[in-house]
């Protein structure tokens, strides 16, 4: 049997509302925090319309109340293709890279590029392939192909090209033969080979070979592609040259494997590129979501940069996550603010509250992260985790959990018992304990 490593947040698969946007008690792995889901679920539609581009969102409270679960949330809600970009405060303290460079960055890869490019492409099976030859006219001995014959076949019928020789050569080069499924751009003369047809499929039980069904429709065909990108893979794509293909050239590249900075120049004139795409019709801007987590860790200075970041015309959704109350902003010495976070930036802030969890709403945390996990409770195990998760933290309680079945199963137990449990209860202390046997 496979076993899979299990996350602290596996079991979140989205926010678990409605199509009018109301809680539905425990859905999607969500339990309690009702008012902060229904807040989140507004500004998924705002992102989702694209109304929420250079705003924040904060969510703030207590330690273990469901603000990391919350943005991963956000991030299901918004499916794979609206880039999702998580970082913790401090990340930005490197020792490569300034502060702002690192925010930078991650704002640039929080912004996608859809392109969208309509090719004409010639598909199908290949059935003829006759290169002609001439003499060469540079030698009066050799010959030189002049061009190439291919024909094509789809399910709606048979199509003969003439080519020229510059493509034969790239069909000589992808090794393709009569039989195979091939894919040629009418623009640019790209060939790809796309596989072996499935007409010619043996009965052996291991082949190396994939086998594809004959393509669909006329041999000459309008196809749309779409390809997502960031601003960031822009930036490295132009910042790092690829240099020569010597040994010298890639033995230098491996050795500099520290981090480059991207120069603000190169990002201006990415951005005039991606505009005029956009202006063309050709490419689309996909604002993301940048979550930075313990944003009490940043400094004034980031704070200040995060405000110019916040402003450009390009901003992807910010979401900010802290457990502070009013306490000093990291990098001064007399300003003090509710969260650590300087005032201007919290004016621009929606602040979202986590409120601490219930008894009964520990008990179906811990019972849904038990059914995760493959775990079986004994009787009375859910009410005293949940009595710890409430007396103590839910993360505690729930710590508790993979700790107590391993001794169930060296007892040769398949449930994990009150003795378990209490067992493990001596073995490890909670933050407050620890925090009073230190004092």
């Amino acid at each position: 049997m496979r076993s899979s490593r299990i996350a602290p947040h596996s079991h979140i698969r989205g926010l678990g509302l409605d199509a009018n946007g109301l809680v539905v008690a425990d859905m999607a792995g969500f339990v309690g925090q009702d008012m902060a889901r229904e807040a989140c679920g507004v500004v998924v539609s705002l992102i989702k319309s694209r109304r929420f581009s250079g705003r924040a969102l904060l969510l703030a409270g207590a330690p273990g109340t469901g603000k990391t679960a919350l943005a991963l949330a956000i991030s299901q809600e918004l499916g794979p293709k609206v880039p999702f970009c998580p970082m913790v405060g401090s990340e930005v303290y490197s020792a490569e890279v300034k502060k702002t460079e690192v925010l930078a960055e991650m704002f640039r890869r929080a912004i996608g590029i859809r392109i969208k490019e309509t090719k004409e492409v010639y598909e199908g099976e290949l059935t003829e392939l006759t290169p002609s030859e001439a003499e060469n006219p540079l030698s009066g001995y050799g010959k030189t192909i002049s061009h190439v014959v291919i024909a094509l076949k789809t399910v709606k019928g048979t199509k003969q090209l003439r080519l020229d020789p510059s493509i034969y050569e790239a069909i000589m080069k992808e090794k393709i033969v009569v039989g195979d499924v091939v894919y040629i751009e009418a623009n640019t003369g790209a060939v790809k080979r796309v596989g072996r047809s499935d007409a010619y499929a043996s009965s052996f039980d291991l082949e190396s070979e994939t086998y594809v069904p004959l393509p669909k429709g006329d041999v000459h065909k309008r196809k749309e592609l779409v390809q997502d990108v960031t601003l960031g893979d822009l930036d490295n794509a132009n910042a790092r040259p690829q240099g020569g293909q010597d040994i010298m050239s890639v033995m230098s590249h491996l050795v500099k494997s520290q981090r480059t900075e991207v120069t603000e120049k190169l990002r201006r004139e990415v951005d005039r590129v991606v505009k005029g795409y956009v202006d063309q019709g050709v490419a689309e801007i996909v604002p993301g979501v940048v979550f930075i987590d313990e944003v009490h860790m940043l400094d004034i200075e980031c704070f200040t940069y995060l405000n110019i970041l916040l402003e450009s015309p390009m901003a992807p959704t910010v979401v900010l996550a802290t457990n502070r109350g009013t306490s000093l902003v990291r990098g001064t010495t007399d300003i003090v603010s509710a969260h650590g976070v300087p005032v201007d930036l919290l004016d621009r802030c929606l602040i979202v509250k986590t409120e601490s969890y219930t008894r009964e709403q520990v008990a179906k945390v811990v019972e849904l992260r038990a059914t995760v996990e493959g775990l079986s409770l004994g009787d009375g195990v859910l009410d005293r985790l949940s009595a710890e998760g409430a007396r103590r933290s839910l993360r505690y309680s729930l710590q508790l959990l993979t700790p107590a079945s391993i001794l169930a199963t060296l007892q040769g137990r398949k449930h994990i018992t009150l003795e378990d449990v209490g067992e493990m209860n001596e073995l490890f202390l909670d933050a407050k304990a620890s925090a009073e046997a230190m004092a």
